[in-house]
């Protein structure tokens, strides 16, 4: 039955039950969160290749991604390690890896973003602005819609992270560090798929 408390009813018989619909409405998340994505590929893919005559995609002159991006994406790969480094703490009860893993998680977050900046300011820098053109505008909306959904990500991330120095999670308990899990590494996979389109379709037009 149902936990009752003077101000809260829980619906849920035990943590355990808890975490199972945690991890399902994460996936459903996930789902929401890939779609989107998804349809914004599509799109981008859409106006990419169905450029009417004499419409240019890169005007000549116009830089190719910033090579920023190659260390971004390797920043990405690293937080996803040590992001299930986490889980795995978690699972063993390993406190201190644990800590540790999640501490290191949150910094190459907070890496990826500056990197991403970075990237965006060195084709800002060479005059290359979302009013430059398709090519400009499709690299800066969706790399920028990557990068909300990171900045998404940083405060459960946090609140993970201060939980674990609290020591709150145990080996039959640890469902928040599951879920950051979870959320992070399909960030990691979107990003994969977007890099990897962003840079067969900018290479097609050299």
């Amino acid at each position: 039955m149902a936990i009752k408390t003077a101000n809260f009813i829980d619906p849920f018989d035990s943590a355990q039950e808890r975490g199972v619909a945690g991890v399902f409405g994460m996936w459903v998340f996930i789902a929401v969160v890939a779609m989107i994505f998804l349809a914004c590929i599509l799109g981008y893919l859409v106006v990419r290749f169905d450029q009417p005559p004499g419409r240019e995609w890169m005007p000549e002159g116009t830089p190719g991604l910033p090579p920023a991006l190659l260390l971004s994406t390797a920043v990405l790969l690293i937080s996803s390690y040590t992001m299930q480094m986490a889980v795995r703490a978690a699972r063993f009860n390993r406190q201190t890896q644990l800590r540790y893993a999640m501490g290191a998680t949150l910094g190459l977050a907070l890496l990826f973003l500056a990197v991403q900046a970075l990237a965006w300011k060195e084709l800002w820098t060479r005059h290359v602005t979302i009013e430059s053109g398709l090519y400009a505008w499709t690299f800066y909306v969706l790399t920028g819609v990557h990068a909300l959904h990171v900045i998404g990500g940083i405060p459960p991330m946090v609140q993970v992270f201060r939980r674990s120095m609290e020591g709150r999670y145990t080996p039959t308990n640890f469902t928040g560090v599951v879920l950051c899990a979870m959320y992070w590494h399909a960030l990691d996979v979107i990003w994969i798929v977007l890099y990897a389109t962003l840079w067969i379709c900018s290479a097609l037009a050299v």
